[in-house]
């Protein structure tokens, strides 16, 4: 516990008064001035930087909340603890035009990296390149889907005939990606455990994998891990920022990412998902 009330101290420069273990990565700390602080350990290289640039870069939309970044050194992240409270209605709406003001805050590019953020960064536990690129279609197959079919290949928990059924969807994913859009700033890793109902009434993002994306691709993870009050979520979202028609169409097209990633981290059963969804994909 004193590395972690060194950390702290450094970054924020107040003496700390109490520290109290939440997880084995997570720690809260109250400073003197009686605010409370979360530390966060990850043992990846670049994995501190990753999140400190993330959670600024969407903080500089202005938009959907963020915790405040402190500051970080490699294996340590700072940053503003959320009360957290209930999901509500009111809540769920806010999120839903807060979320679409932080996509139309753009990119310079699809997965183009935060300001500060290395290209080598992460999703979750996962490894993920963040490599810019101007077509969507090509960008998300090549950078998003195939990395992580070849290793659940590579793993075992996807064999090579099965593997080629993704392969195939990737290779029509200009006839299903719908009308092109610009990139939007995505939070990259919206599931409901980085969705943080607050205690000040408001919805609270953490932990993102921030980049330039399809704006589908939230959307389609919120859906994926569910989210309490969605279709008030989805609603308010499109009074600010209709999506393009035959969005709902193209949503397990989005999931396909999410799905592979959790299967390289979690096994077979997210691989079987993300099967499924090649197989029951739209003609295009």
């Amino acid at each position: 516990m004193a590395a972690r009330a060194e950390v702290v101290a450094r970054h924020t420069g107040r003496a700390v008064r109490d520290v109290r273990p939440v997880s084995g990565a997570l720690t809260e700390v109250t400073l003197d001035d009686g605010r409370v602080v979360v530390v966060k350990r990850s043992d990846a290289p670049g994995a501190a930087r990753t999140e400190a640039a993330g959670l600024r870069w969407l903080a500089a939309a202005g938009s959907v909340r963020v915790p405040g970044v402190h500051g970080h050194e490699e294996g340590w992240l700072v940053v503003d603890r959320v009360p957290q409270g209930h999901a509500g209605p009111e809540a769920a709406v806010r999120f839903g035009r807060d979320l679409a003001a932080l996509h139309a805050a753009g990119a310079p590019a699809f997965g183009a990296p935060p300001p500060d953020g290395p290209v080598e960064a992460f999703i979750g536990l996962a490894p993920m390149r963040n490599e810019p690129a101007a077509d969507w279609p090509r960008w998300y197959a090549e950078q998003r889907v195939l990395p992580y079919l070849r290793r659940t290949v590579d793993q075992g928990t996807v064999g090579a005939g099965e593997a080629v059924v993704v392969e195939r969807l990737c290779e029509r994913l200009p006839g299903l990606a719908g009308p092109a859009e610009p990139p939007s700033r995505l939070h990259g890793d919206l599931w409901s455990g980085n969705v943080l109902w607050a205690a000040d009434g408001q919805v609270w993002l953490i932990d993102p994998a921030a980049h330039g994306g399809h704006r589908e691709t939230d959307l389609a993870m919120l859906r994926l891990f569910g989210c309490p009050h969605l279709e008030l979520v989805l609603d308010a979202y499109q009074e600010e920022a209709p999506l393009a028609a035959g969005w709902t169409e193209r949503v397990g097209v989005h999931q396909l990412f999410p799905l592979l990633v959790h299967a390289v981290l979690f096994g077979r059963g997210y691989a079987e998902q993300a099967l499924a969804v090649a197989r029951t994909a739209p003609a295009g």
